[in-house]
């Protein structure tokens, strides 16, 4: 495929998420894509595997959750940020994708306030299991920025590999996140957005890693993305003070087991993965 379809994908990806409350129509994106409306519907669905409107809905959607959870901004002001002037409808069309009203999905989530009192035990549990990982050679995009918005980078790299035909060589889904947000402010926290490769040669544009394997704790989330921060709360919190283990001196890394596409926000499957000495 046209690496200048490849970018035209790339850009409108990448409009979508920095402009969430802006005129997402088919006519604006076509204009950003600098494409014929007719023709741009058809390349964009062929190379994500959605149409323009799905892909804005659920984009939205996941960042609407995401305020809904990290911060405590009025909800018919996270509507209205994310291109829903009504709260109701805002409301009706969030309810339908995750299964609960933006208050009760806030009230049931993850929420905590800005500064929250911290303690061991004080987090939902989740299963951890010690496991010995394979080592794995890793293709990816990098990300900078608040980890919550790395779902822009995961769309480009699935847009590069749907145009490449890439997906044969393509294992495990994940991503590896190199800075403690505790430490670093969010604008500059680095992370990559990639998968497992098994191909010859990493392909161009995109950045190798190598994940070492070894002894992981690995903590199985369930549920909606905007509530993975938590869930290393939890991991953190709960988990290793009553483990008696160490923290190797390598990034955490998360694999996506199922297609946030193709699967309700409530049963997503993440395993959060911890190296260990």
């Amino acid at each position: 495929m046209a690496t200048s379809y490849e970018d035209r994908v790339l850009r409108v990806l990448a409009y979508i998420h920095d402009n969430p409350a802006g005129d997402l129509s088919l006519d604006a994106l076509a204009d950003v894509a600098a494409m014929s409306r007719f023709h741009w519907h058809r390349v964009f669905r062929a190379l994500t595997g959605e149409t323009c409107a799905q892909a804005v809905r659920r984009i939205r959607l996941h960042q609407a959750a995401t305020w809904l959870v990290r911060s405590d901004k009025a909800i018919s002001d996270i509507a209205l940020s994310v291109g829903y002037p009504n709260p109701s409808s805002f409301a009706r069309v969030f309810s339908e994708a995750y299964g609960s009203t933006p208050a009760a999905f806030r009230k049931a989530g993850q929420f905590r306030p800005a500064h929250p009192d911290f303690k061991t035990g004080g987090y939902p549990m989740h299963p951890v299991a010690i496991r010995k990982e394979p080592a794995r050679r890793v293709a990816a995009l990098p990300h900078k920025g608040a980890y919550s918005e790395i779902g822009k980078s995961f769309e480009a790299f699935g847009a590069l590999c749907e145009s490449r035909r890439l997906w044969p060589q393509v294992g495990p889904v994940l991503a590896l996140y190199l800075d403690s947000p505790d430490d670093l402010p969010e604008d500059q926290l680095r992370s990559y957005a990639g998968a497992e490769f098994r191909g010859d040669t990493t392909p161009e544009d995109m950045d190798e890693l190598s994940i070492p394997g070894g002894k992981t704790a690995v903590l199985t989330y369930k549920g909606p993305y905007s509530g993975i921060a938590a869930a290393y709360h939890s991991l953190f919190g709960n988990w290793l003070p009553e483990s008696d283990e160490e923290p190797a001196d390598e990034p955490c890394y998360e694999i996506y087991l199922n297609d946030p596409r193709e699967t309700a926000p409530e049963d997503l499957l993440t395993e959060i993965c911890l190296p260990l000495k």
